[in-house]
């Protein structure tokens, strides 16, 4: 019955959606309040019935309703709770519930704390939004029905893929979809921008806040997407350049160069129409990831094995609004009035260089992941494009932008002093200049170009931090006065800071793992002992165990480093009951200096076990850089400027007019 009940509450959310398309869009035509209020309420109703929705499904899973087809495709009575409940968004009709339970979130959130917006912009927004939500609610109902009973029921379902079965992979997909969703808000103010005809600083300060929540969980997603196939995988990286990661990582680039085009919007009212198209593009590269993921045309472990029917539909629906809204964009873009002029050299043109170099990387990421499958639709050839391509044509473009970014935040506005703003960066420039020294004598072997790439890092790590000490004049100043003017600091500057600190900081990590790993590959039997990265790790014994719904062997290596035990490492081979899949589980040493990733291959004919042992110095820098830019993210969200809507009148100017 519960069941039922969820499928009757997503029937009447696609109605409500219906319903929300409509009459605020006609309310806003007709200037009519009422009918732009009845917005907000089918908002709130259109999230609150998804939700319901959603529920029921996961009340499927958690008592394992078998009567359910779709939990039996996806669970198992006995997998662990934590994977029955993710085991919800595991599949392609449970996480495209997720994604129209999001788009209904971001609209629920603009209907409450959207009270300083102009009503016609909130109420086109709410039905642009609502039509997002009425195409993917209608795919689900008629091409992916969550809720589809089985009879008779079946005593046990078939299980979820193993290499899902991970506590990084029960947070990250939500996180993802937050952020590849959270952009449809973007996507929903730049068409109501472009239908009212009207673009201003409010506009952008309005969209911003949305546009940075999104930004924010679709960088932890990433990450989380990365540690998960680092220790989960057994390969031992952490990015595969695979065409799924790549669906993920082209609207992160893109939203990163939408929130500082933004910015020039809101500060200068300059970049208006660049802007708008950024919004309509990043949110287009989303649909485009859900078309990859779900459509069959890739091969990939984070890829949904379903029809290409359904992927069809899907192409369909990507191609109505990118379609419509770049159609609407070609017709409305030349009404849009532009900004102020601003010199080459200033903080304008700083963020106009990281637009340019970011939406380029962004095609370059486009075209490596595109073209293999263009040439195979019209020749029938199948080539693959990997990490080759994309060193040779991504990496040269960050590499201009690395350095341009500390530069970005003492550029004055309008026009600029670079030759200044270099002289304030010289304690950055030799604090890297003393690293890039240090780490190529300490390591003395190449490739000779990553000292150059960790010193790059760190120089945008101590223009971020030396960005603070400027603003609040420290070493000038009284160590309390300094105090008080970091207190005083908007919330926006300190987050922007650990944003870009965070940037330098997974540099360093990328560039020391990617040039100074170590990698071993031996058969030992028990007994045997081999040396790699100052480490000595002895093949101890083997054994077998039992987990809750799997069998693994399991290897004991114990690890000395200068004749004192370090830790005892488990590496393993893991059967799983339901479906019956092997898996390889890493042993894992995490320490500052680097992580010892231990990996168990096949038994060998004479006896012991194949192993591969790599040795990734720095390699927590690039989690820890991601992690210290979401909090950076969540700081500046959390300034009084950037909230939803217009800015608050302050409490002595309000006084002064009452």
């Amino acid at each position: 019955m519960i069941i039922e009940f969820g499928h009757f509450a997503l029937i009447l959310a696609v109605m409500v959606s219906a319903f929300q398309l409509v009459v605020p869009a006609y309310g806003a035509h007709k200037r009519d309040a009422r009918l732009m209020e009845v917005g907000d309420r089918a908002a709130v109703t259109q999230f609150f019935l998804i939700l319901i929705a959603f529920v029921a499904l996961v009340h499927a899973y958690v008592v394992s309703d078998f009567s359910v087809a779709n939990v039996v495709a996806n669970s198992h009575s006995t997998k662990p709770l934590i994977y029955r409940i993710s085991g919800v968004w595991g599949n392609h009709e449970g996480s495209m519930l997720l994604w129209v339970l999001i788009v209904a979130l971001f609209g629920a959130l603009v209907a409450l704390f959207g009270s300083n917006l102009p009503a016609t912009l909130k109420a086109h927004v709410l039905s642009v939004q609502a039509a997002i939500g009425l195409a993917f609610g209608l795919f689900i109902l008629f091409t992916s029905n969550p809720f589809e009973r089985l009879d008779p029921a079946p005593f046990d379902g078939r299980g979820l893929n193993p290499i899902l079965q991970d506590p990084a992979l029960a947070f990250h997909p939500p996180f993802l979809y937050a952020g590849y969703v959270g952009f449809s808000m973007a996507f929903s103010f730049a068409i109501a921008a472009l239908i009212e005809g009207r673009t201003d600083a409010a506009w952008a300060r309005w969209v911003r806040p949305w546009t940075l929540a999104a930004w924010m969980c679709l960088t932890i997603g990433i990450a989380m997407g990365s540690w998960w196939a680092y220790y989960e995988l057994g390969w031992g990286g952490w990015w595969f350049w695979d065409p799924v990661e790549n669906a993920s990582f082209m609207p992160w680039l893109a939203g990163t160069a939408l929130l500082h085009s933004a910015l020039v919007m809101e500060k200068r009212e300059a970049l208006k129409v660049w802007t708008i198209l950024l919004a309509i593009l990043t949110f287009s590269l989303s649909l485009m990831g859900a078309f990859l993921v779900r459509s069959g045309v890739l091969t990939s472990v984070h890829a949904f094995a379903v029809d290409p029917q359904r992927g069809t539909v899907i192409l369909a629906i990507m191609l109505v609004f990118i379609g419509g809204a770049l159609a609407l964009f070609a017709a409305r873009a030349g009404e849009l009035r532009q900004g102020g002029l601003f010199a080459p050299v200033s903080r304008e043109g700083g963020l106009v260089l990281n637009n340019i170099l970011l939406t380029v990387s962004c095609a370059t990421v486009l075209v490596g992941t595109l073209y293999p499958l263009a040439l195979e639709a019209m020749t029938g050839d199948k080539i693959s494009v990997g990490a080759p391509f994309f060193n040779m044509t991504f990496v040269p473009l960050m590499i201009p932008l690395l350095v341009a970014l500390p530069f970005g935040p003492f550029l004055a506005w309008k026009r600029g002093d670079l030759y200044g703003v270099a002289q304030r960066l010289t304690f950055a420039a030799v604090v890297a200049l003393i690293v890039l020294v240090a780490s190529a004598a300490w390591v003395q072997r190449g490739p000779w170009l990553a000292p150059f790439a960790i010193a790059l890092g760190v120089f945008v790590m101590m223009g971020s931090v030396w960005e603070i000490g400027y603003r609040v004049k420290a070493g000038v100043v009284p160590w309390p006065e300094a105090m008080r003017r970091l207190r005083n600091l908007p919330r926006s500057v300190v987050g922007t800071m650990l944003a870009h600190f965070g940037v330098g900081l997974a540099v360093v990590g990328i560039a020391a793992t990617s040039a100074y790993r170590i990698e071993t590959i031996v058969a030992m039997r028990q007994g045997d002992h081999v040396e790699t990265a100052g480490y000595v790790l002895t093949f101890k014994d083997a054994s077998k165990a039992r987990g809750p719904n799997y069998t693994e062997d399991l290897v004991t290596l114990e690890v000395t480093r200068g004749g004192k035990l370090v830790t005892t490492l488990t590496p393993s081979k893991r059967l799983y009951d339901a479906p019956p899949m092997p898996t390889t589980e890493a042993g894992i040493l995490a320490s500052w200096r680097g992580d010892l990733y231990t990996v168990v291959g096949d038994p060998q004919k004479g006896g012991g076990y194949a192993f591969r042992i790599y040795f990734n110095p720095l390699v927590r820098f690039i989690w820890i850089g991601a992690l210290i830019m979401f909090i950076g993210g969540g700081i500046s969200l959390s300034d009084r400027r950037l909230r939803v809507g217009a800015p608050v009148r302050s409490r002595r100017r309000a006084g002064a007019v009452a």
